[in-house]
């Protein structure tokens, strides 16, 4: 089985085994030889399984030491998709991108025009990542009167999936933000890809 394969599967098992009971909140974990040992794979391969579960809020701990079951992930609740995010982010990719068909659309442009691009892992207090934010504009930013929210939800990919800590395909709410000039123009366009176990929604009314 390939590594990526491996140490996902084993990352999934041991979510489930503290699911169950097997380890409480604050236990930890056996050592990766030891985990590596039970699994019959590599030491290394345990600890990408522990890595993903650190980012994705199930493990305490630093690289090189003993992990433990964390704490469940804060519930927050958005109640405005235009806010700023209010702890730290990192930004991830700066690429710019020619528009797909569904951006221009978005961005009321043609096809195919470069738009500049910027991706923002936003993280919660305790470091973990609470959401990405993927923002495509045309030109210079610009100042903004308005926006427009759309919510759904999308599977995540293996990039963002990655990021959150979570397995590929995961289901994740999916806010489509469209910031718009006083004509109504759009300027910006976001997707914001938020767990469905770290987030409720709440859009207040306009």
């Amino acid at each position: 089985m390939p590594v990526e394969a491996a140490y996902r599967r084993i990352a999934a098992d041991i979510r489930r085994r503290i699911q169950v009971g097997e380890w409480a909140t604050g236990d930890a974990l056996p050592s990766r030889t030891d985990m590596a040992g039970e699994y019959g794979v590599h030491p290394q391969t345990v600890r990408l399984s522990y890595a993903l579960l650190r980012r994705a809020g199930v493990l305490d701990g630093e690289e090189r030491k003993r992990v433990t079951v964390a704490h469940p992930p804060a519930m927050r609740t958005l109640t405005d998709a235009d806010a700023d995010w209010p702890f730290s982010s990192e930004t991830t990719d700066t690429r710019s991108r020619p528009a797909t068909n569904e951006l221009a659309a978005r961005l009321s442009v043609a096809p195919g025009v470069t738009l500049q691009h910027e991706t923002v892992e936003c993280l919660d207090p305790g470091g973990h990542s609470a959401m990405i934010v993927s923002s495509w504009w045309r030109g210079r930013r610009q100042p903004h009167e308005s926006c427009a929210v759309e919510v759904g939800t999308v599977q995540l990919d293996a990039e963002q999936a990655h990021a959150l800590g979570l397995l590929v395909d995961t289901a994740a709410f999916r806010l489509v933000r469209t910031r718009l000039d006083g004509a109504g123009t759009p300027l910006e366009t976001a997707d914001l890809i938020l767990p469905m176990d770290r987030w409720l929604i709440r859009l207040r009314a306009l």
